[in-house]
């Protein structure tokens, strides 16, 4: 019996932790939470995380982790080893920015706007502005991406850290909504998905056709 719980939806945010386990190699059990279904609005799962979202992670001390950020530094604070956060100050700052821009920034003011425009809008009239304003505000987000990756590092930083998985489910979400990704980001996007066990995760969530895409 795994003593790690996952409660993940694939496709989701939860794949950049998806990722992060796999690249751990652990041994953990998978609880699928369908979005589309309400699942997350059922009693037995807001027991587990009231905000009714994923990804959430149950350590083995029964610790209840419901953030990327949270599940990410718990991850590469019980394994050090991994080295998914660095030692160097300065580039920890850059890991946790980058990792807090794709979270914030990308994901919760851009993505969002796309995924769910009814938070933002009154009414049915103005669901096309709001998905509109989320384009351009993940473009222009890009962009900036784009400027820090322009340094020449391997990943965001020189080997696979946290923010790589942030990053890249991310990415992998504007490859899907037809949002172009500048020359920087959209490197680093095939640079991960190169990676065996990126390229396992999309294999069990069931896309297998968007790594046909891509290369070895």
């Amino acid at each position: 019996m795994a003593n790690i719980k996952f409660y993940m939806t694939p496709g989701s945010c939860s794949t950049g932790i998806h990722i992060l386990l796999e690249e751990l190699e652990l041994i953990f059990e998978v609880h699928p939470v369908n979005l589309m279904a309400g699942d997350q609005f059922k009693p037995e799962f807001l027991a587990i995380n009231p905000r009714g979202s994923v990804p959430v992670l149950v350590t083995p001390a029964g610790t209840i982790l419901t953030t990327y950020q949270s599940i990410s530094c718990w991850l590469a604070e019980q394994y050090p080893k991994s080295k998914l956060i660095p030692e160097d100050s300065n580039d920890l700052a850059r890991v946790m920015g980058v990792m807090n821009y794709a979270c914030n920034k990308l994901h919760g003011e851009g993505f969002t706007r796309i995924f769910t425009p009814d938070r933002y809008s009154i009414d049915e009239s103005e669901k096309e502005a709001v998905i509109a304003q989320g384009h351009k505000l993940i473009e222009r987000r890009f962009a900036k991406m784009n400027d820090l990756l322009a340094e020449g590092r391997t990943y965001v930083l020189n080997q696979f850290s946290i923010a790589d998985s942030a990053l890249f489910y991310v990415e992998f979400w504007a490859d899907h909504t037809g949002i172009p990704l500048p020359e920087h980001c959209r490197t680093h996007y095939e640079r991960m998905l190169k990676r065996p066990a990126v390229r396992q995760v999309l294999m069990e969530e069931g896309y297998s056709r968007l790594l046909s895409r891509y290369s070895e």
